[in-house]
């Protein structure tokens, strides 16, 4: 994209000085992209416009604006504009802008992972077909994207079962001495040891992608004719296995909708109701429905589904491939301009449409129906989620519905990779991007009150400052503790150092037994004790929150603890670089040998000093 020219039009008044009019007599008629800033400088919407000048007025005119604009409107401090050479090259900047700065008036996409693919790689020998999420840094073919990993595993699972590709990764494949259990499973042809030829072995690996690429007939026709040509030569057990394959494939390729339109297309369809919507994607390769996947965007406003749309196909192909056709479920007024862009990025013809017919506007009504199938679910556990969030408000009698509750515990193993998780609850549900986890390191193993205190310092340590006054950014209103008064202690005392007394801190504390719903509630705020029934809502709704904190803490500490039991002790040691440890441990048979071995012995070895090898035995024996 070309760089634009960027003309900065900002005010540091606050938001109710703010002056429009002289801001407007001075802004261009130009295309480009302006962000709107509150008093606290965080970009609050950003949009762009053909003509920025029309555009702006329009923000502040006397009637006409719905209520959250008006609310959004009040909040203007000040306005950047980036001026850009065509009205294309302001959309790309402006949905580059949402996905880094995302702005809270603005339509975001909460799902931002890529894709995964499935790989081939291009060993000349015997390629391996695998799983493939990232950058596409390695040689080989790609074949995708598909919408979830579970969708690539299935597929690479039929792969191994009608053709019996390897998957095993090339380090393993290269320093087998006997075939594994798949080949024992009938899943490999054990190209490792050399028990089926090179020849043989492309050919299955060129009827896998062929059968990837939804060219399944074509597969069909091979295998029948190397079936005919097997029994012409009475090689009965090899026509047998022919025929299998062709069995297998006929079923399943009788279980998949195969399009005769063997094109890359996108169906999107959108399904708003109530503030809340969701995107249905399917992606259909080749002819065959790689099947689907939904998001939910985040609104700022009560918006149409064309205006969804319009929002969410830009910043969803901002990094992703474009394929050459996207039916939508809606008219888009900026179709004809979304479709340029997208051309231009992915430099092939991109065509953007509605207008369909026959088996396509059969793929609409999929999606659709998906689609509302989707956001009825979604909104039923919103509803419930709502619920028990007044509940909680109802209980702790609190002046407003609590919008945002953390909760944080810590995970360890006899003191072994102590790990504290944060979570993160929002009306509408656990809020992930927000979830975080701390390595705690520097306190005694098994310390419990020093690691949560820790974690919270480092947490909360973050709140900015600006003229030595707090910005309660992402504050929680509640903030739990999975833990009774010791634990609750230590939040108060960092809330303390940090002044910040806006947040109401609450200990967990398990109750006779452990049992779930004989919790007991502690609070910072002085008030008595609480317990609650399992059948209130209030604390299924912190069972669920303290639940989702004590997972995703012994995950995060299982993953460090295998990490840290994965780590040669050598490691640690040093100038003791991969190849003297290697050395090493050939020369000693492992490091049960280096243990047992004396300095001399160590230093006996090519390349280590005395005093390295001093260091790698105090490494084995610092506790005798």
């Amino acid at each position: 994209m070309a760089a634009a020219e960027e003309l900065d039009k900002s005010s540091t008044e606050s938001p109710s000085n703010f002056d429009s009019n002289a801001f407007l007599k001075n802004v261009t008629s130009k295309p480009g992209v302006y962000r709107m800033l509150d008093d606290k400088e965080q970009v609050i919407y950003v949009g762009k416009a053909k003509n920025l000048k029309n555009r702006l007025s329009s923000y502040f005119r006397q009637t006409g604006l719905s209520p959250k604009t008006q609310v959004m409107v009040s909040k203007i401090a000040a306005i950047n504009i980036a001026i850009t050479h065509t009205e294309g090259e302001a959309l790309l900047l402006e949905s580059n802008l949402i996905k880094e700065l995302r702005p809270r008036y603005n339509v975001l996409m909460r799902d931002d992972k890529s894709y995964p693919y499935i790989f081939v790689s291009d060993k000349a020998a015997y390629p391996r077909i695998a799983l493939h999420r990232g950058a596409r840094k390695k040689k080989g073919m790609y074949l995708g994207p598909y919408p979830n990993a579970h969708a690539v595993r299935e597929s690479i699972n039929l792969l191994q079962k009608m053709f019996l590709i390897r998957q095993c990764e090339d380090s393993t494949f290269q320093n087998r001495s006997r075939p594994c259990l798949q080949y024992q499973i009938k899943r490999c042809t054990a190209p490792c040891v050399n028990f089926i030829t090179e020849k043989a072995y492309r050919k299955d690996i060129n009827h896998a992608i062929l059968f990837l690429q939804g060219k399944s007939e074509q597969v069909t026709n091979e295998l029948v004719k190397d079936m005919e040509t097997a029994a012409e030569k009475q090689h009965f057990e090899k026509a047998v296995v022919y025929r299998d394959q062709i069995s297998n494939l006929r079923k399943i390729t009788e279980q998949q909708h195969i399009s005769a339109d063997k094109g890359d297309i996108d169906v999107i369809a959108c399904s708003a109701e109530a503030g809340q919507a969701c995107v249905q994607v399917f992606y259909i390769r080749n002819g065959l429905n790689l099947g689907n996947r939904s998001f939910f965007p985040s609104l700022p406003d009560e918006l149409s589904a064309e205006q969804i749309l319009t929002a969410f196909i830009p910043q969803f192909y901002l990094k992703r491939d474009v394929p050459g056709e996207i039916i939508v479920s809606h008219a888009l007024d900026d179709h004809a301009l979304i479709a340029e862009v997208l051309s231009d990025q992915s430099k092939h013809k991109v065509r953007v449409t509605n207008k369909v017919r026959g088996e396509r506007a059969k793929w609409i009504e999929m999606a659709l129906n998906n689609a509302d199938n989707s956001l009825k679910t979604k909104l039923i556990s919103r509803s419930g989620l709502l619920t028990r969030f007044e509940a909680l408000q109802e209980v702790l009698q609190l002046d407003e519905i609590p919008v945002r509750l953390e909760c944080f515990d810590i995970s360890h193993t006899m003191g072994e990779a102590t790990v504290a998780s944060c979570v993160v609850f929002t009306p509408e549900g656990a809020f992930k991007t927000d979830y975080r986890r701390y390595n705690i390191t520097g306190i005694t193993g098994g310390d419990d009150y020093a690691a949560m205190k820790q974690a919270l310092q480092r947490r909360f340590k973050s709140v900015k400052t600006k003229n030595n006054q707090k910005l309660e950014q992402k504050l929680p209103d509640i903030l739990f503790i999975d833990g009774g008064k010791g634990q609750l202690r230590q939040a108060i005392e960092v809330f303390e150092e940090l002044a910040i007394d806006s947040v109401l801190l609450v200990g967990v504390a398990k109750g006779e037994g452990r049992k779930a719903g004989l919790e007991k509630l502690i609070f910072s705020d002085g008030r008595p004790d609480l317990y609650l029934t399992i059948e209130s809502a209030a604390l299924n709704l912190i069972l669920q929150v303290r639940d989702e904190a004590h997972r995703f803490a012994i995950s995060g500490h299982r993953a460090q603890r295998a990490k840290k039991r994965r780590t040669s002790p050598l490691e640690g040691i040093a100038g003791l670089g991969p190849k003297r440890r290697q050395t090493l441990l050939k020369h000693f048979g492992g490091i049960q040998g280096i243990t047992q071995a004396g300095v001399e012995d160590i230093a006996k070895i090519t390349g280590i000093s005395k005093k390295l090898a001093q260091d790698i035995y105090d490494q084995f024996h610092a506790s005798d």
